[in-house]
């Protein structure tokens, strides 16, 4: 009976009466995400892409491995800390302006205006490097359609590689949606089998039956996830995207007193989109958006001195209806 191999950026079955010492290869080391380059900490190779990270073939041969590792798990010590023991620091309360000292909130639906943006320096640089790369692939690009035997499928999720022909008949079983990491959990977003542990994370089996794809296609812009982050000092609010090689011409932020709708594009084809209802209000006209060649800074000036709760507003609750209030009164009555 075939067993699923553990070994990272393997991921294949195998017969363990027949386990040779090199029939298996993968990644020794462990993954590395560090300025949205991903790669592995045992070879050189680094990429921003996510499935191509995942395609990345292994840098080491032995044999498969039948073993699962275990979940981590958080330990919790019982040593509990005395007041000398506690770090000292000054409590800094975050708390709302007084109603008394509200101003009235702008409408939403005012007129939106662009924010100025400035280009970095380091920005122009990396940007005429990608171009003059780009140029030189192109030139050594093969015309042909032809897939080479041993390219890995692109679909996230599958494992499969091509062995010739016949492998374009065998049916891909991949995730359609796109790699989540948040708090310290791993999921995709097609299917939500959430796991603190990668190696389980990309061991998971694709909920999607398709066909492979060998080749990307070149679909134009492709909406994608992008980490982002805010602080805030007396005066603004800086919220950080980390998206590498933005393109100046295509990118920009709208905004009113309230509301951002953000659209960066980076990395030649991809594109980031982020609309924020913001908690505080804001002075478009001396707010401006830094593009850098690692990230982009959103430096937006606030239209009083006061300290933000959070970045974005909270949704409204709404009140329940006629009908939901019939109901649980119904329900009430049941179970008495």
């Amino acid at each position: 009976m075939s067993v699923l191999c553990y070994n990272k950026g393997c991921g294949q079955r195998f017969d363990p009466e027949n386990n040779p010492d090199d029939v298996c290869t993968f990644h020794p080391g462990v993954p590395v995400f560090h300025d949205a380059l991903k790669g592995w900490s045992c070879c050189k190779r680094r990429t921003t892409d996510f499935s191509d990270f995942l395609s990345i073939a292994g840098c080491t041969k032995g044999a498969h491995n039948k073993e699962k590792p275990p979940e981590p798990v958080k330990s919790c010590g019982e040593k509990k800390e005395t007041d000398d023991q506690k770090p000292k620091c000054d409590e800094y309360i975050i708390s709302a302006p007084k109603p008394q000292e509200k101003i009235q909130r702008p409408s939403a639906d005012e007129p939106m205006g662009r924010l100025q943006h400035k280009v970095t320096s380091s920005l122009k640089e990396a940007l005429e490097k990608l171009k003059l790369s780009e140029n030189a692939a192109e030139t050594k690009e093969d015309d042909s359609d032809e897939v080479k035997i041993g390219t890995s499928c692109k679909n996230g999720g599958c494992t499969k590689t091509f062995d010739g022909p016949a492998s374009d008949s065998d049916v891909c079983t991949y995730h359609a949606g796109v790699p989540i990491f948040h708090e310290g959990m791993k999921y995709w977003s097609c299917c939500k089998r959430k796991t603190s542990d990668f190696n389980t994370f990309l061991s998971q089996a694709g909920c999607t039956k398709g066909t492979h794809l060998w080749k990307k296609k070149d679909a134009g812009k492709k909406v994608v996830p992008c980490r982002f982050d805010w602080h805030q000092t007396g005066s603004q609010v800086i919220i950080s995207i980390y998206a590498k090689n933005s393109v100046p011409e295509l990118s920009y932020v709208d905004a009113n007193s309230t509301t951002l709708n953000i659209n960066i594009i980076f990395d030649g084809e991809k594109e980031f989109k982020q609309k924020i209802s913001m908690w505080g209000v804001i002075d478009v006209s001396k707010s401006v958006m830094n593009m850098m060649a690692a990230k982009i800074e959103i430096a937006m000036k606030k239209s009083e001195p006061m300290t933000w709760a959070r970045l974005d507003l909270p949704a409204p609750v709404s009140a329940p209806t006629e009908s939901e209030t019939r109901n649980e009164n119904d329900s009430d009555g049941e179970d008495e």
